[in-house]
């Protein structure tokens, strides 16, 4: 009883002990430097892609060269593969982050008003970008083609529910999701 109560007691960060950042930061780290090789070299300079050097590489896969209609279909699906890894990384690493700023593993997972405004700013995004790109400018569409206008109506539509959603949700969310209670509690 006494050691499992003493081995509790040593996990516990003393309280003039800042929480350490290593863990959080690297898988942030990690996952921005991914977004960076991906975004930039991948898609602005178009430098590479995910297996463009396929055919001369050091493990046997055939060549899909980005200077071909297959080749680039390929290269566009193993980017986004790519980009939704990173994508992962710098979810996990800000959930690590705000673990250790809230002093609890789980508040991250429980907490509405976090949960609520990212879901307002995704939901942000699908009508901004959905008006200005899919029906303003008509640079593209979701899905180009038969119903098309219907594509982009559902993800306008999309957009106004998960701003609504996320607003419900962060309005209902207590004092102590926004991590505050903590803090009067250290103090």
């Amino acid at each position: 009883m006494t050691t499992s109560t003493s081995s509790r007691d040593a996990r516990q960060i003393p309280a003039d002990r800042p929480p350490s950042l290593v863990l959080p930061g690297m898988v942030l780290g990690a996952g921005l430097g991914g977004f960076v090789d991906g975004i930039l070299l991948h898609q602005i300079l178009q430098w590479h892609h995910m297996l463009t050097s396929t055919g001369t590489a050091n493990i046997d896969l055939p060549p899909y060269p980005a200077d071909t209609v297959h080749g680039l279909e390929i290269n566009t699906l193993w980017d986004g593969i790519f980009h939704a890894t990173t994508w992962l990384l710098v979810l996990t690493g800000l959930a690590l982050l705000y673990s250790r700023v809230q002093h609890s593993r789980g508040r991250v997972w429980a907490s509405r008003a976090l949960w609520g405004w990212v879901l307002v700013g995704f939901g942000v995004f699908n009508l901004v970008e959905g008006t200005v790109n899919h029906h303003l400018l008509g640079i593209h569409h979701v899905r180009s083609g038969p119903h098309e206008l219907e594509w982009d109506l559902g993800f306008l539509a999309l957009g106004a529910i998960l701003v609504l959603v996320g607003w419900l949700l962060q309005r209902g969310a207590t004092f102590s999701d926004t991590g505050a209670r903590g803090a009067a509690d250290r103090t």
